[in-house]
């Protein structure tokens, strides 16, 4: 029977392979119509994406025949297409980089591959593009366990709210304030609050939420709301433990900054209490200042609630 059920996967792999290779045209020659055969533009690749990247480096990452490697590399330097600087740490080793050649070539063959994978993914609903973003990561996490950790620094993206998102924000913020404060449903319940009151009078000129987004997964968000003509009130901010350490806590709070002096107001402000560490680091770097404090018992525990203002 186990014999049986691993033929079996192994023919759903093989069929995954040859369904996903026609799909991305990798049996193409030359690749996606341009000079380079898909093992030139990945070396190219990783050229223009690594900083200092030496020949080793490369071998190990695409785990290509040292000596095929090399032919490549000295073609490419023939042509005037990368440049070597030698190391001075080690002479043996010498950093690539691609010349202005280099880089002409490259860019056509790079926004050719951005619009054949932007076509793949029009065709798929919002839904759907996160099922296929998820599945590629649990693909390439089983079958290379040591990805997750070398590609943890890959950058995030900001957008704006759409369909979706509040559910989650409410839902997230419950359970990550639960598992980590303590806080009961009571404080789920404000979340929902804030956030319908912000879908219900969203004014787009004024107010403002803002998605992190990493690997089409949604790892953080703030809003910015209308507390007056001339207060803005920052609320809700908050980042997945996944995500921690990225900057992007930071980085939502000087969104709401920039926006909100774009914006008009003369000062910004927020609530939040004084076992928050993370949060208060962030606000206190952003140069926003404690006002005022206040005991109060909410959400199940004795909080000491703060005020934070900022002039704009």
């Amino acid at each position: 029977m186990a014999t049986t059920a691993l033929a079996s996967r192994v023919s759903a792999v093989r069929h995954f392979n040859r369904f996903y290779t026609r799909a991305i045209g990798v049996l193409q020659e030359p690749w996606l119509g341009g000079p380079f055969s898909l093992t030139q533009c990945r070396i190219l690749y990783e050229i223009a994406h690594t900083e200092n990247p030496t020949a080793t480096v490369i071998r190990n990452r695409l785990d290509l025949d040292p000596g095929y490697l090399s032919r490549i590399l000295s073609s490419f330097e023939k042509r005037g297409l990368i440049e070597k600087t030698p190391s001075q740490d080690d002479a043996r080793q010498a950093f690539l980089a691609l010349t202005s050649e280099g880089r002409c070539q490259f860019a056509p063959l790079e926004e050719r591959t951005v619009e054949q994978v932007g076509g793949m993914l029009e065709k798929l609903s919002e839904n759907q593009q996160r099922q296929l973003i998820s599945a590629t990561q649990t693909i390439e996490q089983l079958l290379a366990p040591e990805a997750k950790q070398r590609t943890s620094g890959v950058s995030y993206v900001l957008r704006s709210h759409q369909s979706g998102d509040m559910g989650w924000i409410v839902h997230r913020q419950g359970v990550l304030y639960a598992q980590e404060y303590g806080y009961d449903e009571h404080f789920e319940a404000l979340v929902a609050e804030i956030v319908a009151k912000f879908v219900q009078h969203f004014d787009a000129q004024r107010e403002r939420c803002w998605i992190a987004e990493k690997d089409g997964e949604i790892v953080g968000s703030i809003f910015l709301v209308a507390q007056s003509k001339t207060v803005s009130k920052l609320r809700l901010l908050y980042v997945e433990p996944s995500a921690r350490g990225l900057g992007i806590g930071s980085r939502l709070v000087t969104e709401c900054v920039r926006f909100a002096r774009r914006a008009g107001y003369k000062k910004m402000i927020l609530w939040t209490q004084s076992d928050l560490d993370a949060a208060r680091h962030i606000y206190k770097k952003a140069g926003l200042r404690v006002i005022e404090k206040k005991p109060h018992h909410s959400f199940s525990k004795d909080l000491l609630a703060e005020t934070w203002e900022l002039s704009l």
